[in-house]
């Protein structure tokens, strides 16, 4: 497989997405257009290149999400999370971006957002 393009000027950013823990019919209820948010980038704002649930020490009990997603700006990578269905339902209690470094070996990952 070729090497995949980068987004022009875009750098790597992880989302740290924090969910109310008295929810769980909330997050059941929005987890396919969480999803189709994720496959669309959020209609483009950004890349995710993985991601998944957060969850207590159990491995079962979920307690956010999290993201590596490529994108232009801070201000892109935080207007993908506060539009996803999730943020918008009232599930999500705090989202954190933050930069990673541009060393970050984003090659190895199989995009989610083609």
């Amino acid at each position: 497989m070729p090497p995949r393009q980068r987004l022009p000027d875009a750098m790597f950013w992880l989302m740290t997405c924090r969910h109310r823990r008295d929810a769980p019919a909330l997050r059941e209820q929005h987890r396919d257009a969480h999803r189709q948010h994720v496959a669309s980038g959020g209609g483009g704002l950004v890349r995710v290149l993985i991601g998944s649930a957060l969850t207590e020490d159990d491995g079962e009990a979920p307690n956010g999400n999290f993201g590596i997603l490529e994108a232009p700006s801070r201000e892109a990578a935080q207007a993908f999370a506060e539009s996803d269905p999730y943020a918008l339902a009232g599930l999500v209690e705090a989202i954190e971006i933050t930069a990673l470094a541009s060393r970050f070996q984003a090659h190895r990952i199989d995009p989610m957002t083609r």
